[in-house]
Order: structure tokens, then C-alpha cells, then sequence
């Protein structure tokens, strides 16, 4: 029996390592699973010692806020990978604690994947030392990622986006969201209390004023019902709903999504939309201090062309979100344009089968 320690600190990685878990479960039926991580994996047969929603810390000072548990969460995992030996140890993206974590696991011994590459092409380039000393194997899912490694003469691993994965095992079990006759509206705020705090308000105050369509609100499955309680009384015409985003963005006609993988699945969607991001002023100017990149939304990294527009900081208001979503509501050829490129990017991004050919790949290096 293979032993695998799974590492994933946020939803998105929870939804890609599920997918892959599932497919190598498939290929190799005696393989064992623990790790950090959420519902989903936990469903794919992981036992999860710790759960994702004890990990969600946004922006630079958040984590100077909790360093004692960011620290105590260090000795923590690494006296349960010591318990469990596995033979595999499985990084999944969160780079800021799984880049320690390999470099502790390589003078233990473990073998080091790393699934979803740190983005040390937007900053921390300096990455690229630990990532040579401690990774044995490195999959990428950007299609421009490969070529960047490959100047850096570090050879990774390219299958196309997981999410293409996640799309098609959805349009295979989907149960819709009632449609209705109304056009819809989805607000996607994001899945960490600290940016959900800093947005929701504006983002539900900005589509309040489109009576004729549906707003209907993703909310975080990481976070209690409970939460969402005082936006309800504040927004009665808006619907609220738990674990059904890829629902919600199959009957979208537009959405207001927060910066993150969001908007690349609204995007897989074909659902026009305007990004937003706000962090805490402090992790906002360090960020742009360290941050090298011209764009902050998947869907424009990727084209390197701003193809989605993004209202950033205090560009996040209630009249810019209006003007951006009266945009691609009344002006035809501006809202087709988005989608016809939109197009361009699902052909860079690859065809579906990207979860089990990093399976396949994964299990043929360590059957050498």
C-alpha cells in the first residue's frame, strides 16, 4: 500500500487535489490518503486531520495577526506526516506554508509533488532555489508556467487547467438551480471572511438597483449560514445559496466575482463579468511593493491582455460596479468580444482530462 500525505489550504485547492485523488483511487485502488483539507477530499476517502476552515488567513497583516497559530500549525502537520510515513507527500498550492513544509520533508527523506506551482513568476522569484532543492516533481497548471520554468532550468510537468476537469464532472451530475424567467445576476464575494467582509456590502448595494434581474449570492461552504444572516436582512431580493457556484454560473447571464480562481470558472462558464479585489490597505501596498505582474484576474493573466476589467481597491464602489455591469448589460459588441476571447483561452487551457493524466503521470514516476 502507497501512503500519501495530502497538503491544501484553501477551497480551490480542495475542489483540484479532490479530483485528482478520485482519479488515481481509480487507477490504483490500495493507495491510503491523509492530509489537510476540506469536504471534498474527505469525500474521495482522505482523512483529514485538519480542516481547511481553520486555515484561511488573507493578506500580509492577517498573518502577522495569527503567526502564533500559522507557527503551531507548522509543528502540528509535521508531527503528523512523521506519524503517518508516507511514502508521497502531495503540496497543493497555499505556497506561503507548503514551501517550508518541502523543505523540511526533503532532509526527512519523503518525496516532494507539488500540484498548482507557486506564482513565483508574479513575485518571490527567489522561490525558484527551495523549489530546485526540495521538489522532486512540479505540475503546473498555466499554460504559460512551463515555458517559465524551463528558462529557469527546472523541468515541470503540463496537462492543461484542472478546472476544465471540474466543469465536465459537473455538466455529468449537475442539479440546476431553479431558472425561473428572470435574468440572473451572481454576486461570487469570494471564500474567506476577511474579503467577503471588505466586499459584499458593495457588491450587493451596486446590483440592488437591477429590479428586473435575480441576484443570486455563492456563498462559501467553508463558512457557517449563520454569517450570512445579517446580509439577508439587508438585502431581502437577493437569494443565497450554499454549494452550488457551478449551478449558479450555468444560469448566469453576468456576474461580480472576487479576484481568485472565480474568475477563471466564470470565464469556463462564458459568463461576462467585472473582477474585484480588495484586501486591508497594509497587505494591499506591501503587495503592490513585492508583487510584478500587470494584472490581478486569471482570465487576463493568461491572455496578458485585459480582457476582464478589474476594479481594484478603492476602485471597488458601488457606482464602478454599476458603470462596469451596465457595460456588458447594453453594449452589445463590448460583451461579445469578452466571450469571443473567452474562446481563445479554453483552447490554451486544454480539453478535459487533466486530473487523470497528472494521476497516471504521478503513479507511472514512483512505480519506477
Amino acid at each position: 500500500m502507497k501512503k500519501v500525505f495530502v497538503l491544501v489550504g484553501e477551497a480551490s485547492g480542495d475542489l483540484h487535489a479532490s479530483n485528482l485523488i478520485k482519479e488515481a483511487n481509480t487507477l490504483d485502488t490500495s493507495l491510503s490518503w491523509q492530509g489537510w483539507g476540506g469536504d471534498l477530499m474527505a469525500g474521495q476517502g482522505v482523512v483529514v486531520k485538519k480542516h481547511i476552515r481553520e486555515l484561511s488567513f488573507m493578506g500580509f497583516l492577517e498573518v502577522l495577526l495569527n503567526i502564533r497559530t500559522i507557527l503551531n500549525n507548522f509543528k502540528v502537520c509535521k508531527s503528523q506526516i512523521e506519524a503517518y510515513e508516507p511514502d508521497i507527500l502531495l503540496l497543493v498550492d497555499y505556497p506561503g506554508f507548503n514551501l517550508r513544509i518541502a523543505k523540511w520533508a526533503k532532509k526527512k527523506g519523503i518525496p516532494v509533488v507539488y500540484y498548482i506551482s507557486p506564482q513565483i513568476w508574479a513575485w518571490k522569484a527567489s522561490r525558484i532555489k527551495i523549489i530546485k532543492e526540495t521538489v522532486d516533481k512540479m505540475y503546473c497548471i498555466l499554460p504559460f508556467e512551463k515555458a517559465y520554468y524551463e528558462k529557469e532550468d527546472f523541468s515541470v510537468s503540463y496537462f492543461g487547467h484542472p478546472l476544465i476537469d471540474a466543469k465536465s464532472n459537473y455538466e455529468e451530475e449537475k442539479q440546476l438551480i431553479s431558472q425561473g424567467n428572470q435574468r440572473v445576476i451572481a454576486v461570487l464575494p469570494g471564500s474567506r471572511e476577511q474579503e467577503i467582509n471588505r466586499k459584499l456590502d458593495l457588491m450587493l448595494c451596486a446590483v440592488s438597483k437591477y429590479n428586473a434581474f435575480r441576484i443570486v449570492v455563492a456563498c462559501a461552504p467553508n463558512l457557517p449560514s449563520s454569517y450570512y444572516e445579517s446580509y439577508k436582512e439587508r438585502y431581502p431580493q437577493a437569494e443565497f445559496v450554499f454549494g452550488k457556484t457551478y449551478d449558479l454560473l450555468s444560469i448566469a447571464d453576468f456576474a461580480v466575482v472576487t479576484s481568485g480562481t472565480a474568475t477563471l470558472e466564470t470565464a469556463i462558464f462564458k459568463v461576462p463579468q467585472v473582477v474585484c479585489y480588495k484586501s486591508s490597505y497594509l497587505s494591499y501596498r506591501i503587495a503592490k511593493w513585492l508583487v510584478n505582474i500587470k494584472y490581478i484576474s486569471l482570465v487576463n493573466l493568461i491572455m496578458d491582455r485585459e480582457v476582464v476589467t478589474e476594479l481594484i481597491q478603492e476602485d471597488v464602489s458601488i457606482l464602478k460596479i454599476q458603470k462596469e455591469l451596465d457595460a456588458l448589460i447594453f453594449d452589445h459588441p463590448h460583451r461579445e468580444k469578452m466571450l469571443s476571447i473567452y474562446d481563445e483561452m479554453l483552447l490554451l487551457l486544454g480539453r478535459e482530462g487533466c486530473s487523470k493524466k497528472i494521476a497516471q503521470d504521478l503513479l507511472g514516476y514512483y512505480s519506477k
